[in-house]
């Protein structure tokens, strides 16, 4: 009895230090909490996506999945260091979007900088000493890299997307945050002053010095600890001046990317998800194929599919996600474009194709 009692204290302690650790954040409260609540999505407890989304197939089993990730897969990471080209940062008239592997990139929109999803620690972990280590060639860039940011836009909390330690650095070179609705409450914790904060519901805008982000449905979830979908997930719509771009973020495949098609479409450039799929978790991530639908659903002109190339999350082969993608859009006649690590796309002029990848 003596030993459970000391077992029960220890167990609580030890979860009461995890949960004091700024990295996971603080869970929304007060007005930013009634906010969340009233939104049409929120039942029982926290929110939802427009359709039915469950973490796994009914056939599948949370043993199977550990099972499938104990095998693994020896070519789910490069067996050498990935090419990359130094990035350029200087500024030009148009869009210009420089991709840095996952879901990280800076868009360069009529003179402003907008760094998305930025994750530039060497793993994607809460932790230093633990996750899947950033493959080899991935860490050519650096947050002090890079110019002063007028934008960090941050899709969702999970650690592949949000990294605390990345914000850290970046929050005194950067004027503006913009992200979904709760996500605030991490970035408060994180010492950010709530005046440079603005978090969007979905079909909530915002404008920031002549570009304008509307908050879009996504189908996914979020959580950086315990607590699963206390705060939103989106995709954002950018509105330049002279283009428009579809930011995807993480989502499953469904009816809302025709809908923004149809609604806000056509666009310029889709960047969306491909990779870190499964068929053990089908609806929460794009399969390569349905990413190209979901470009072609939009009505988008060219197709940027990010989201692999930096870090393992899943089972397939490292460039599995890429491959089949480029065979899709090939077929559908869907121009893809996939720039090496650091390389510029510029919208209505350059659109990097060099299957890099296979080497």
């Amino acid at each position: 009895m003596y030993i459970f009692l000391v077992l029960v204290v220890v167990i609580s302690v030890f979860t009461f230090w995890v949960i004091s650790l700024p990295v996971f954040g603080n869970l929304p409260e007060g007005a930013r909490l009634e906010k969340i609540k009233a939104l049409p999505n929120y039942k029982d407890g926290g929110l939802e996506n427009l359709s039915p989304t469950s973490m796994k197939p009914d056939d599948v089993s949370y043993l199977d999945m550990v099972i499938a990730m104990i095998k693994g897969n020896e070519n789910s990471s490069p067996k050498k260091a990935l090419p990359n080209v130094k990035p350029d940062f200087a500024k030009m008239d148009g869009v210009k979007v420089i991709w840095f592997g996952h879901s990280s990139y800076l868009l360069q929109a009529d003179g402003l900088n907008i760094l998305v999803d930025p994750v530039f620690s060497a793993r994607t972990s809460p932790f230093s000493f633990l996750g899947n280590k950033n493959y080899e060639g991935t860490d050519f860039v650096k947050t002090e890299d890079f110019p002063d940011l007028d934008v960090v836009l941050i899709t969702h909390d999970h650690y592949d997307h949000m990294d605390y330690q990345t914000i850290l650095r970046l929050k005194n070179k950067t004027k503006h945050f913009v992200t979904s609705l709760g996500v605030g409450a991490h970035l408060e914790r994180w010492g950010i002053p709530a005046a440079k904060i603005t978090e969007l519901a979905w079909g909530e805008a915002k404008a920031v010095n002549g570009l304008k982000f509307l908050a879009r449905p996504a189908r996914h979830f979020t959580g950086r600890l315990f607590k699963r979908n206390q705060t939103a997930w989106s995709a954002f719509i950018l509105q330049t001046p002279g283009h428009k771009l579809y930011l995807g973020g993480d989502s499953g495949y469904d009816t809302h990317f025709k809908q923004d098609g149809e609604k806000y479409g056509p666009f310029d450039l889709a960047i969306l998800e491909c990779g870190q799929y499964n068929v053990n978790w089908p609806l929460i991530h794009m399969f390569p194929e349905q990413t190209v639908q979901a470009a072609i659903d939009l009505k988008a002109k060219a197709l940027l599919p990010v989201h692999w190339g930096k870090f393992t999350l899943a089972l397939h082969d490292w460039n599995e996600p890429i491959m089949r993608a480029v065979k899709k859009a090939d077929e559908l006649n869907l121009k893809i474009t996939t720039p090496m690590l650091g390389e510029a796309i510029v919208l209505d002029q350059e659109y990097p194709v060099k299957r890099w990848y296979l080497d």
